[in-house]
Formats: structure tokens, C-alpha cells, sequence
């Protein structure tokens, strides 16, 4: 059985963007950002829906006409390694071909699609963004680890994409905890779908 894993990106409060701001992108630091250039499940198919793989693979586009020279950044770096990552993206309205490298377009319904996967796949698997995609999967039982990268910002006027709207009660096992730069928190969990309030007086 192939493990999935949900990968978010937050502010405290909870929010996945804000305006003028997509992905929260700017608060990192170098341990972070050392982090990320380690490719933790490199290795690992990147699922995605539709609304990610059109803002990423812009950025992407974004990130190739604006190289610098010498030795790449590290957003140009990250980028380098999203295109050489085996992607799946799951949309009706997108058409091939798509132009980002390694990317999959699937029409079927991704919840039997992704549970196909782990059954009978050869690849572990880990999301990026994709909100109502990541809300599914988590719904069908089939999340293995929960990750969650909390920057040190609370988007309370400006955030959109709130990541935890419409989801099941879930109780979080940790696993792994870290803390970059003095400032940004990782938080790794097993997730279970609740069937009512935990503790000894559930049900009572």
C-alpha cells in the first residue's frame, strides 16, 4: 500500500493565500529553505488539481524567464524540482497537452483514481495546495500523514483559501515536530476521521 501525504502551507489562522500574496510565499529562512532543498519525498508523485496546476505552473514559467545567473535560487531551484517531479492533475476543464514537464491530466474521479493508486501504484504520494482535493481524499480514509508548515503570520483581513472549511472532525496523532529559523513550526500527524467527540464521555 502506497502512503499518501497532505502537504500544506498556513498562516496561524489557518489560511492557505492571501491577497497579492499566493502561497504565503516570503516568510521562509535558511534552515527552511535548506529544508526544502533537501527534496524530503522527492520520490513521490505530486497530485494536484486543476486551480494549483494552473497558479504553479505560471510560477514556474515566471521562474524560468527570470533565471539569474550563476548558481540558481532557491525558488528557481524548488521550481527545477517541481518540473522533474512525476505530477497528476486532476481536472475537467483542463486540455492537453500540458505544457509543464512530467504532468499527468486525469478526468476520472480522483478519490477512486487515487485509491487505485495506493492499492496497486508504484509511488508513494504527496498533494500541493489543491484544497478541495486534499478535503476529499481526507474524507475517503485515504491520508496516510498530515503535514502542516505553520509561517509566523495570522491573515485575518487579507486571507482566503481557508484550509479547514467544510472538513470532517479529525483527530491528529503526532508524529514529528520541527522549528526553522526560530519561527516557522512543521507539525506532522496521522489523521483520524471522528465519529463523535473524543474522550472518556463521547457518546455519553
Amino acid at each position: 500500500m502506497q502512503e499518501l501525504l497532505i502537504d500544506f502551507i498556513t498562516s496561524l489562522d489557518g489560511y492557505g493565500a492571501a491577497e497579492g500574496w499566493p502561497g504565503l510565499w516570503g516568510l521562509e529562512g535558511p534552515e527552511y529553505l535548506d529544508w526544502l532543498g533537501q527534496a524530503p519525498e522527492r520520490d513521490y508523485t505530486i497530485l494536484m488539481g486543476a486551480n494549483t496546476y494552473r497558479l504553479m505552473s505560471s510560477m514556474a514559467v515566471e521562474s524560468r524567464t527570470s533565471e539569474s545567473e550563476g548558481a540558481p535560487t532557491p525558488e528557481e531551484a524548488a521550481f527545477d524540482e517541481l518540473a522533474r517531479a512525476s505530477k497528476v492533475v486532476f481536472s475537467s476543464t483542463l486540455r492537453p497537452p500540458l505544457a509543464w514537464p512530467n504532468t499527468q491530466l486525469i478526468r476520472e474521479d480522483a478519490v477512486a483514481v487515487v485509491g487505485a493508486m495506493k492499492r496497486e501504484g508504484n509511488s508513494p504520494m504527496r498533494t500541493i495546495g489543491s484544497l478541495t482535493l486534499c478535503r476529499s481524499l481526507l474524507k475517503a480514509g485515504l491520508v496516510d500523514r498530515f503535514r502542516v508548515v505553520i509561517f509566523p503570520v495570522i491573515n485575518g483581513s487579507t486571507g482566503y483559501d481557508r484550509i479547514y472549511d467544510r472538513y470532517p472532525d479529525v483527530a491528529l496523532d503526532m508524529i514529528a515536530s520541527r522549528t526553522f529559523d526560530g519561527r516557522i513550526q512543521l507539525l506532522e500527524y496521522v489523521p483520524r476521521i471522528l465519529a463523535g467527540p473524543p474522550g472518556p464521555h463521547a457518546g455519553s
